[in-house]
């Protein structure tokens, strides 16, 4: 009996201190926002391609291991500017053969590879415009250059969250958005398999930040 009261008491106390180690740092409060610099958190930012796959289905794969820059102030959204770079040749999808498909050397010498080929440079976008739609989202151009290519596109962003990070952490102030946008791959040299494989490619990214 003393053992399970004990076992009662001690549960007591650590049930509001392992609630307070679950909650989520992070919250939906623009509010929480402040000007600076900010860095991409490579381990949390992604960028989901899918298109068309035949008219069948949908199909998608991964970029990752991005990094960048964030510099926002809540009060001059419009002057805000971001800049990312995406490494291509870490390109993934679940398909072992289609990722080695991806980044296949051309047939012939000389030739054309179907897609990026074994050593593609890294993508690049940076902003040029930040034109605020509501008081959590906003329209982001800016130039994307891809395959060599540099094209203007247009993101749909939404304010995720913010807050501060865990002490473990590092205790720093974090923001994340979402953001979406279609562009052509044909447009960057990408057109192999069009119109069986779609053309229209949907992006879908997931934008992480820790301030400077």
């Amino acid at each position: 009996m003393r053992f399970a009261i004990a076992l009662i008491a001690v549960a007591a106390v650590a049930t509001p201190v392992i609630a307070q180690q679950m909650t989520r740092p992070g919250s939906k409060n623009p509010a929480l926002v402040t000007a600076g610099s900010y860095s991409v958190d490579p381990n949390h930012t992604l960028v989901q391609w899918d298109l068309d796959h035949m008219g069948f289905t949908p199909y998608f794969g991964l970029f990752g291991d991005i990094t960048g820059k964030l510099t926002l102030d809540p009060a001059k959204l419009s002057a805000a500017q971001v800049s990312v770079t995406i490494p291509v040749a870490k390109i993934t999808t679940v398909n072992p053969a289609l990722n080695a498909h991806l980044l296949k050397a051309p047939a012939t010498p000389g030739g054309k590879p179907d897609f990026f080929g074994p050593s593609p440079a890294d993508a690049t976008f940076t902003s040029t415009a930040v034109a605020p739609t509501g008081a959590q989202t906003a329209k982001v151009t800016g130039n994307l250059t891809l395959n060599g290519v540099t094209k203007p596109v247009t993101l749909d962003v939404a304010f995720y969250g913010a807050g501060k990070t865990p002490p473990q952490m590092g205790g720093k102030e974090g923001l994340g958005f979402t953001a979406k946008g279609v562009i052509q791959r044909s447009a960057f040299g990408l057109g192999y398999g069009v119109p069986m494989v779609g053309d229209d490619v949907t992006l879908k990214i997931a934008a992480a930040f820790i301030k400077d």
